[in-house]
């Protein structure tokens, strides 16, 4: 039996904590109005919750371009208790990646990845010293090992070849050609990062690439999304999102065997790649207490340039293959276009492009229809700034919608359509579109868009060269919709056959 005095002691506690939980509900609705109140308008959120309700209906990117339409090219969405500015349309995302680029440089944050990285390498860093730091070294040490050279070149028309003989020995049967293009892509990362390639039946070629595949679907899945509104609590929750966080470390860890590796065998008068470039680097700033040279940025750096490289490339082709069998009229003149520049008889060459406007301008319409990274990256505010008439104070972050620059009528004139038109002038000669910037701009866009390019441009030109490509349903079933539309717009699976012409 409970005394008279414990019931009121226990009635003053319970009376207590409610009047403690109330005041810290009041405080926190406060504190989110007086923030929304600086803010650009946006759906009214939840404490604690944001704007789940109106964020989980479906594809992120899709709900995105629905509340533009009613509140207007910029307007803030909560992530949770996060809030996140929404910049639309070219020019006020041009406003953010170039004409005001200093103010919008900071990386914002991106909890499926800043979970593993924890604020360390070139691509995920926030600390703004440390990133201009490793990204002047990591753009020269990329040259120097063919990003953007001749040798680079060389290398990727050699994977090409080895791409064609293993098409060839499918025999014309129906298969997934993402397995395919994964191998290609990873061989050309391995051999710039870590200066070799590896057989195509490799296990560990194919542990990498069919864990950076998984990955990267997870993270731009429904799963990824929720992840990235409360990952705090979604840590501990199971679900297929906790496999980003196991993938990451499995990959970390391949990295991290890597390095010793290279470390074992280094030569310091003749690096063979990134790894040992940074290397080199570490050991002549040793002394330095202030270096940013160390083997945890160096790990997560080439993971970075590595997953970055190899997802944007293989992504890229398994969707433009899909594009040219749902357009066999595109196909043929750009089968056309290669017959009468190039023939059979040889590789590609980097040097053909400009006397291919159209194939040029096809490829260019692809990356701009597959909408590869329709949000970009985020960033955040490097100091407080006013914003076409709003206030956003430091580390805000900041989505720049690449989708709505990629799809703007105002620099494309079929923005919602497949049509090489969008990079065509009125003589058929290719014509530059300051829309195009499928992997951002400025200063801290894609820093191996120029090896994507080279990339997409010779293995698209050597897979339409030298087959004729067989779609296995009707071209009227063939689906150019993504499977999932988030971080990434990723393609559906679908199976083909490669007919050698």
């Amino acid at each position: 039996m409970i005394s008279e005095p414990d019931m009121y002691f226990s009635e003053d506690i319970t009376l207590f904590l409610a009047l403690v939980v109330t005041g810290l509900l009041c405080f926190m609705c406060l504190n989110l109005l007086w923030r929304r109140g600086k803010l650009p308008p946006g759906p009214t959120p939840l404490p604690l919750l944001g704007n789940i309700l109106q964020l989980c209906g479906g594809d992120i990117v899709i709900l995105l371009r629905k509340m533009r339409e009613k509140y207007g090219d910029v307007f803030t969405i909560y992530l949770g208790s996060r809030p996140v500015v929404v910049v639309n349309g070219y020019n006020a995302v041009k406003e953010v990646y170039v004409d005001r680029a200093d103010d919008f440089l900071a990386r914002g944050d991106t909890a499926t990845f800043d979970t593993s990285y924890h604020n360390h390498g070139v691509g995920f860093t926030s600390d703004m010293d440390k990133w201009r730091e490793l990204r002047r070294f990591s753009l020269s040490a990329m040259r120097d090992f063919g990003m953007g050279k001749k040798s680079i070149e060389s290398c990727i028309i050699e994977e090409s070849q080895c791409l064609v003989t293993e098409l060839r020995h499918t025999k014309g049967s129906f298969i997934n050609p993402q397995h395919f293009f994964n191998k290609v892509a990873c061989n050309i990362m391995f051999s710039i990062m870590f200066g070799h390639r590896h057989d195509y039946e490799d296990t560990e070629l194919l542990d990498v690439v069919n864990t950076i595949s998984e990955t990267f679907y997870i993270v731009s899945s429904c799963w990824g999304q929720v992840f990235e509104m409360f990952p705090r609590i979604m840590t501990f929750i199971p679900g297929k999102h906790q496999q980003i966080l196991s993938n990451m470390q499995k990959l970390l860890q391949y990295v991290r065997k890597r390095v010793e590796k290279n470390k074992e065998t280094l030569d310091p008068n003749n690096p063979r790649d990134y790894v040992d470039a940074f290397l080199n680097k570490m050991e002549k700033d040793k002394n330095n207490p202030n270096t940013v040279y160390n083997i945890e940025e160096l790990v997560t750096s080439t993971l970075q340039i590595f997953f970055a490289g190899v997802e944007t490339t293989s992504s890229t082709l398994t969707s433009a293959v899909l594009v040219f069998m749902k357009n066999p009229d595109v196909l043929g003149k750009v089968c056309e276009e290669i017959d009468r520049i190039i023939g059979r008889d040889r590789s590609p060459k980097m040097e053909d492009r400009n006397r291919m406007p159209f194939t040029d301008a096809v490829i260019h319409e692809m990356q701009r229809f597959i909408d590869l990274v329709p949000m970009g990256v985020a960033r955040k505010t490097t100091r407080d700034v006013e914003f076409r008439g709003y206030y956003l104070p430091k580390h805000t972050n900041i989505y720049a919608m690449i989708t709505t620059v990629l799809k703007d009528p105002a620099c494309f004139p079929y923005p919602n359509e497949f049509n090489p038109k969008n990079f065509l002038d009125e003589n058929g000669e290719f014509k530059k579109n300051d829309g195009f910037m499928p992997l951002a701009a400025g200063k801290r866009n894609c820093m191996g868009e120029a090896l994507v390019r080279m990339e997409i441009f010779l293995l698209i030109v050597t897979i339409v060269q030298n087959f004729v490509l067989k779609p296995e349903l009707s071209m009227e079933d063939l689906d150019l919709s993504p499977d999932v539309s988030g971080f990434g717009n990723l393609p559906k699976s679908y199976t083909l056959a490669f007919i050698t012409r």
